[in-house]
């Protein structure tokens, strides 16, 4: 019996800049996720694994600058780009990442192909670029991830002598989201017409952040984890408490142990677990039924879905 195949992503949490949400604004955002959800949606349906779509969908967020992964990345103190991904296949619980890496033009395609490798599943700075590059991947100067908005963006926050837990922002009041509290992650979630799961998050982390910090999107269990049996999950926030609570794992373990529904398991990690230890964000999940679980703890967040041949439906507050 096949199922019914379900895409999600998400392109970061933040706080909605409500005093100017124009439609004008937000169109652009919502043009993006929703031609990248259709690629994983017409991917899904034509027999694709759950894998390749959500590569699929956070590779063409790394690609789109208005995220902060891949080109558009935001930039350390030293005004340098780290970047750091992550992949889970749910079927066999492999998994694979890469973390504070500036030559990989794509960094989901690396922490696929360290999952694929096997050996190891985290490699980070010049190994995981050494290996990338061994691996026939794409490589870049590390400028190409530079827009001048981001440079912008760095100055500000340095000026103000504070590291953003996010896109530290632009002072345009028609953001669609306040670009000084938005959380600069991408992430998909897939299940496939075989009943498979597979989880992929990236990011470009935090705005002035100390030359190799690394957040939750790289590491299994905080902010990407996949599981047939139970569900896959991608976060975006505050990467240090999404770390200390192991967010993403936490959603499956609920489920497992507490028998949880996803949305409880999903909800509770989110608006209790978080929020106990000062964490803001959301998550994305999708479960083994088909089920979607997006909750979040700030006003807004950048996030789109379908299900089977339905049209995509995109969102950015609530």
């Amino acid at each position: 019996m096949r199922t019914t195949p379900v895409i999600a992503i998400h392109g970061g949490a933040g706080t909605i800049s409500a005093a100017a949400l124009d439609a004008g604004a937000a169109q652009a955002y919502h043009e993006a996720l929703r031609a990248i959800v259709q690629a994983g949606q017409a991917l899904l349906l034509r027999g694709g694994s759950a894998l390749d779509a959500a590569c699929l969908a956070v590779e063409m967020l790394e690609d789109c600058p208005l995220f902060n992964a891949g080109h558009g990345a935001v930039f350390t103190h030293a005004g340098t780009h780290e970047l750091d991904a992550a992949v889970m296949n749910g079927a066999d619980l492999r998994a694979g990442a890469v973390a504070c890496v500036s030559r990989i033009r794509r960094p989901v395609r690396a922490a696929r192909a360290v999952m694929e490798d096997g050996a190891h599943v985290l490699l980070a700075g010049a190994g995981a670029e050494d290996f990338a590059r061994e691996h026939g991947l794409e490589m870049v100067d590390p400028s190409y991830f530079s827009t001048e908005a981001r440079r912008a963006q760095l100055v500000r926050a340095q000026a103000a002598g504070r590291v953003a837990l996010d896109h530290d922002g632009t002072a345009n009041p028609a953001a669609p989201l306040d670009e000084g509290r938005k959380f600069g992650t991408v992430g998909a979630v897939a299940l496939d017409l075989q009943g498979h799961l597979a989880a992929a998050t990236s990011t470009g982390g935090m705005t002035n952040k100390r030359a190799g910090r690394v957040g939750d999107s790289p590491l299994i269990g905080a902010g990407t984890y996949a599981d047939d049996k139970r569900a896959a999950v991608s976060c975006t926030g505050s990467g240090e408490m999404f770390i200390r609570a192991a967010a993403a794992y936490d959603v499956c373990a609920r489920m497992r142990y507490a028998g949880q529904s996803l949305a409880q398991a999903a909800q509770a990690v989110v608006m209790q677990s978080l929020p106990a230890i000062g964490g803001s964000g959301g998550l994305i999940a999708i479960d083994r039924n088909g089920n979607v679980c997006m909750p979040f703890n700030t006003e807004g967040m950048y996030r789109g879905h379908a299900r089977g041949t339905e049209a995509p439906q995109t969102a950015i507050h609530r």
